[in-house]
């Protein structure tokens, strides 16, 4: 049985997966993580090092940390990397070619920071934060509501990171939706109290991330991909809510898949907590199920313990992907950790966890 367990989230971590314009050596993801080595905001060889030897390791998408779209407030640090810039598109093409020489696939995530940006954060230290109505997430006004004019030029801004992307040579793009930065800060009630287009209902709160990814279609043809990471959860408020029923969920993501998403990025804390009480579901699940586009789970994916000794985790997350409740899984600070982390999952031996005491060889059986 130990054996079948094992072989089982193998076969299924280890699958090719294909999104519409790109084939997946696997299901493992490296998901986005912020590290601050991008001097003056151009990656360097060092980058391009890091994110290779991931690709090396067997991971089958990355997704790069954070890159910020052109505007003055995006950023919060001068060492986040952008995607503008004659300097930092070279620095970027130097990290795509280094991942494809390893035969790894990698999409940048275009950010920008919202009112999550302190006044007087570097690099620009007179940009003023940014937000649909001016608050940031403890409902401080820290600037004047977003005029329509604005808008369409951030709506522009994420086209032209899209474009850049596609031409360097990355194989999509992830817009960052989730946790209380610039697209989620519309997503929600408490920092969108606008009454104009753009503010309102659940679905009029949407308008503009549909916007956003409009505007990348438009720009980038039907053939590259476009992920969309979402979450209920913020930065600083671990118990916020976007919606609290499947049916509000449906209601939010479809102006998404409408506008041109092909994959739903579901970010949650926890990936094995069912999102609603009606169904084992985690937010992923729902996602794949309501809009019928794969999804990415993430959560504590093999944190704080080695990955085989998470017991109620790894058999949930067999269960997940023998049901495909959703297609991709994504690893966050296990691979920070330890870059080898997937080649050590696809080649260790049974036999290695045969030494397990009695009551884990147990639980796993």
């Amino acid at each position: 049985m130990l054996e079948k367990r094992i072989e089982a989230i193998r076969n299924g971590l280890f699958k090719p997966f294909e999104i519409p314009g790109l084939t997946l050596n696997n299901r493992i993801v490296m998901a986005p993580m912020t590290r601050g080595f991008s001097e003056n905001g151009i990656p360097d060889e060092h980058v391009a090092a890091y994110y290779r030897r991931q690709a090396k390791s067997g991971v089958g998408l990355i997704i790069t940390e954070g890159t910020l779209i052109d505007h003055p407030a995006a950023s919060a640090s001068p060492n986040w990397p952008h995607i503008h810039g004659e300097e930092a598109l070279a620095g970027w093409a130097n990290v795509v070619k280094a991942v494809h020489e390893e035969g790894g696939k990698i999409v940048p995530q275009l950010w920008h920071l919202g009112t999550a940006r302190k006044i007087g954060h570097l690099p620009n230290k007179e940009a003023l934060p940014i937000g649909p109505s001016g608050l940031d997430d403890a409902g401080v006004q820290v600037n004047e509501p977003l005029s329509e004019n604005e808008i369409a030029d951030l709506v522009s801004a994420y086209a032209q990171a899209a474009v850049a992307a596609k031409k360097i040579g990355f194989d999509g793009i992830e817009l960052h939706g989730a946790h209380g930065y610039l697209i989620d800060q519309f997503f929600w009630a408490r920092t969108n109290k606008r009454t104009d287009k753009y503010g309102g209902d659940l679905v009029s709160r949407t308008r503009f991330a549909a916007e956003v990814v409009q505007a990348c279609r438009h720009a980038v043809g039907s053939d590259f991909p476009i992920i969309f990471r979402f979450s209920q959860w913020k930065g600083n408020h671990y118990e916020a809510k976007l919606v609290e029923t499947p049916n509000q969920l449906d209601q939010f993501l479809n102006p998404l898949v409408d506008a041109g998403v092909n994959v739903f990025h579901a970010s949650t804390r926890q990936f094995w907590q069912p999102e609603f009480e009606s169904s084992s579901l985690n937010l992923a699940g729902w996602a794949k199920k309501l809009t019928g586009l794969p999804s990415i789970t993430v959560g504590s994916v093999a944190l704080d313990t080695q990955f085989w000794e998470q017991i109620p985790q790894i058999q949930r997350l067999e269960e997940i992907l023998e049901k495909e409740e959703a297609d991709l899984v994504a690893i966050g600070r296990s691979l920070l950790a330890n870059p080898d982390w997937v080649q050590q999952v696809k080649e260790t031996r049974i036999a290695d966890w045969k030494t397990y005491d009695s009551k884990i060889l147990t639980q796993l059986n």
